[in-house]
């Protein structure tokens, strides 16, 4: 099935002839579903700090900081914001002028509200002769649409999200690349310099560090610290092939096999090439303006706090299995297991080799929020390859939407998952995880594309919080819904969160 031209591309990509054979595997048996036993709940899965204890969790956290550890923001920044704009590129192209569906009418309606109303009107100015009032005054909206998305313009329907200016300030309208820098510095800095590290697409990364370059100085002299911001670009190893309907690989034009990124689980991959005990996660369009970051970074604080207390109790109890155990002892350790780290043995045998492994394995505290509707991945005590149950994020593709029993635990579920992680990546003799060997390989996605006119079938791989990460030790913290504020389409920018 594959030619000689196919093994020198693959090659060339770092990808093995066996992984493409794996990925055709998969696109014919897909993937199974996973056994679940119950959705996470406040008291089964899910914690809520009282104040008091937040306030112990914050503490417990700024003593980490202050004992010199290095922490890294790690920001998933690698996609273009075009879906953000689906319903305005629709318009530009629809066969009326003026507004008509109840989102081009708010948008325009609105549209000074927008941090990028002013550079929008630059640009119009500049190509049209007129300005934003001018042109809707006219009837000419579609000009203003067009030189937001077009590259001649803005060229908002190419860029990156990171690079959109989302909110407004006296000194000027900042991106959210400029916010995660500035909640680097309030949550993240130690030892007097935050790390924050992105990961940007190939044809986005020269302008993605131009810009961080002319931010970063005036973000340092501000917070009295200094910055230390690194990037990463996916890798070509981590793309999967594509196939046709019928699984066989999808060829382009000139039969050059056709390969696509492989995902946010991707991502797992550099995530290991980061240096740091401790990483926090978060998506690059979840930022909010100054005026309600407190609530984000106590938050913040606290599923950190949570995280370097469970780590250090894990730790110890590791070096009492160096030491040799008492029966006590692992009593002890095995009721810290169950009941914080809420890991259910099942069949199996609650012995030191058991302990050791739940507890020498990479650790995260992901905070989850009341379910409202937004997308997102639920929060889940799940069965894992070893016959235990733990928690894990899913995502609604992972669960069998013919198990009634599942879909009401599904639909009916009180959390999600916004991506809001903090990650410990280390052991307790404080060498690197290696993370790839923690990922769930039985899990993943297959989704339906085309292109040329013509359909095909696309591999993700396991999700990065979700097959990435299964065979970590995963606690939930409830947080407040304030903290969670995506931007997924452009009016979502109208939102008095953004404002």
């Amino acid at each position: 099935m594959l030619t000689q031209q196919d093994l020198k591309q693959i090659a060339q990509r770092g990808i093995s002839e066996e992984q493409i054979e794996t990925q055709l595997k998969q696109f014919e048996t897909g993937f199974p579903f996973l056994k679940l036993e119950a959705a996470a709940a406040v008291g089964r899965g899910i914690i809520a700090p009282s104040e008091a204890e937040r306030s112990q969790y914050v503490d417990a956290w700024q003593k980490y900081k202050a004992e010199g550890r290095r922490v890294v923001k790690f920001v998933p920044a690698s996609g273009a914001a075009s879906r953000m704009f689906k319903n305005m590129f629709a318009f530009v192209d629809a066969d009326y002028d003026v507004p008509t569906t109840d989102f081009e009418k708010k948008y325009f309606q609105e549209i000074e509200k927008f941090a990028f109303y002013d550079a929008l009107d630059d640009v119009c100015r500049k190509n049209e002769g007129k300005g934003i009032k001018a042109l809707m005054s006219e009837g000419n909206y579609k000009a203003v649409a067009a030189n937001m998305l077009r590259p001649e313009g803005l060229n908002y329907g190419q860029l990156p999200k990171g690079m959109l200016l989302f909110h407004k300030y006296d000194e000027g309208a900042r991106t959210p690349m400029e916010e995660h820098l500035v909640e680097g510095a309030l949550y993240a800095a130690s030892n007097g310099e935050a790390h924050v590290h992105f990961t940007v697409s190939h044809e986005h990364i020269d302008f993605f560090k131009q810009k961080v370059a002319e931010k970063a100085d005036g973000f340092a002299q501000k917070f009295g610290i200094k910055y230390d911001i690194t990037f990463s670009e996916q890798k070509p190893s981590t793309d999967t092939v594509a196939a046709n309907p019928d699984n066989t690989p999808f060829r382009e034009a000139d039969g050059r096999l056709l390969f696509r990124p492989g995902g946010h689980g991707a991502l797992i991959e550099n995530l290991n090439e980061i240096e740091a005990d401790v990483i926090f996660i978060k998506n690059i369009d979840n930022v909010v303006p100054d005026r309600l970051k407190p609530e984000t970074v106590e938050w913040k604080q606290v599923i950190a706090g949570v995280l370097v207390t469970l780590q250090s109790k894990a730790f110890e109890y590791l070096r009492q299995l160096d030491e040799g155990a008492s029966d006590e002892q692992l009593r002890e350790m095995a009721a810290f297991v169950e009941k914080c780290l809420c890991i259910d043995p099942k069949a199996n045998k609650v012995d030191a080799d058991y302990l050791r492994r739940k507890l020498n394995r990479p650790m995260r505290v992901c905070g989850v929020v009341k379910n409202v509707g937004e997308p997102g991945g639920g929060p889940f005590l799940t069965y894992n390859q070893d016959g235990t149950v733990s928690l894990q994020i899913l995502e609604s593709s992972q669960i069998d939407t013919n198990n009634s029993e599942y879909m009401k635990m599904f639909t009916q579920g009180t959390h999600f998952n916004p991506v809001d992680l903090v990650c410990a990546v280390k052991d307790y003799k404080g060498r690197p995880f290696d993370l790839p060997a923690f990922v769930d390989k039985t899990t993943g996605f297959i989704s339906s594309k085309s292109k040329g006119g013509k359909e095909l079938k696309a591999l993700e791989l396991p999700g990065l919080w979700n097959g990435a990460m299964s065979d970590w030790s995963t606690v939930f913290v409830e947080v407040p819904l304030g903290t969670f504020n995506p931007v997924k389409t452009v009016n979502d920018l109208l939102r008095e969160q953004h404002q």
